[in-house]
């Protein structure tokens, strides 16, 4: 008695999305090619759901990087070639590591600067454009970061100018950093606000913005609890690796 054929109905079920969803993966090939019954009717085997199951846990959102190199391992897995989609599923666990380390040290670095470390003296303060040099980024970004409130720069009294100084320098260095990170401005705002209130304890933790209690003034995103999500996400590249993992077992009892 061979296989029973799976509905597109019992694929959405087992993976968790809607029958649309599934339809969209076969379209793309993410799934190998499905067979028609005589009436027209697809009918799925368990390889397909498998592979379906690969494509949902490697590319709903939020991932780290180029979603290219997630296709491109849900499509070879899709053509039967396990290894390269293997090798392709190790890529990204070493790239989510290398963002969680990025991440992991940049909250070092919140620390050394909220325990009164200094970080940058500078030996006289500068006006935006040589302060825009000085750290290596542009004059919009650092007007961008001054427009969302994570720094008031002081003027000169002659002429208005900002002048940035030993002060503005480290703290302008904290938030390039964490920016380079991939921590959200929302997220930095907030952890900032506890620091100028005077709290320099527990900053890595208002990094993190709570739902409940901002639920009305932002979009909380996956960069706005940053750490937590690169943690769950390298969780989720080892599920990627065991499912494929499952997947070469079945070619082998096959």
């Amino acid at each position: 008695m061979g296989e029973a054929f799976l509905r597109t109905s019992d694929l959405a079920k087992e993976v968790g999305v809607h029958v649309n969803t599934i339809r969209l993966y076969e379209s793309s090939g993410f799934l190998s090619p499905v067979p028609r019954s005589a009436h027209g009717y697809r009918q799925y085997r368990t390889l397909h759901l498998e592979q379906a199951r690969l494509t949902h846990l490697a590319l709903h959102w939020p991932y780290v990087g180029d979603k290219q190199q997630l296709m491109l391992l849900v499509q070879n897995a899709a053509h039967g070639d396990l290894g390269m989609a293997m090798e392709f599923a190790y890529q990204y666990l070493a790239q989510v590591r290398v963002e969680r380390t990025h991440a992991e040290a940049a909250l070092e670095f919140l620390d050394r600067w909220a325990a009164g470390r200094t970080i940058d003296a500078s030996p006289y303060p500068m006006h935006i454009r040589q302060a825009a040099i000085h750290l290596n980024v542009s004059v919009d970004m650092l007007r961008n970061w001054e427009r969302n409130g994570l720094l008031t720069v002081p003027r000169d009294p002659t002429n208005h100018y900002r002048l940035y100084g030993s002060a503005e320098f480290g703290r302008l260095r904290v938030i390039r950093m964490l920016v380079k990170s991939g921590f959200s401005l929302t997220a930095i705002l907030h952890m900032l606000q506890q620091f100028d209130h005077g709290h320099t304890k527990g900053l890595r933790e208002a990094l993190y913005v709570p739902p409940e209690e901002n639920a009305d003034k932002y979009i909380v995103a996956a960069a706005d609890h940053w750490l937590a999500s690169l943690v769950a996400l390298e969780q989720r590249a080892q599920k990627i690796i065991e499912q494929i993992g499952r997947m070469i077992e079945f070619f082998h009892e096959a």
